[in-house]
């Protein structure tokens, strides 16, 4: 269901509690950081098992691949194969 926008001479009426809405703003700020900062250390990582042989690519595949339920995962799999063995792969 779409909400629709606040008219604007309700609104011009409407109260808004600003510490509140600022105190939102704020936690929302920080963890807009946290989640930058969880981005570069993730990116670190990544290019740190590069160093060291790896590739980095196919490692973001596995962490796909292990975030699907076991059953789905097993599913695509299947109609990979199955594609790849129609097109004589």
């Amino acid at each position: 269901m779409r909400q629709v926008a606040p008219d604007p001479e309700e609104a011009a009426g409407a109260s808004v509690d600003g510490g509140h809405l600022k105190a939102f703003i704020e936690r929302i700020e920080r963890l807009e950081e946290e989640k930058k900062a969880i981005a570069d250390d993730i990116r670190d990582v990544y290019a740190e098992a590069k160093g060291n042989g790896y590739d980095a690519k196919i490692m973001r595949k596995i962490i796909a691949l292990r975030r699907l339920d076991p059953n789905l995962r097993r599913e695509e799999e299947e109609i990979l194969d199955l594609y790849l063995a129609s097109l004589g792969e």
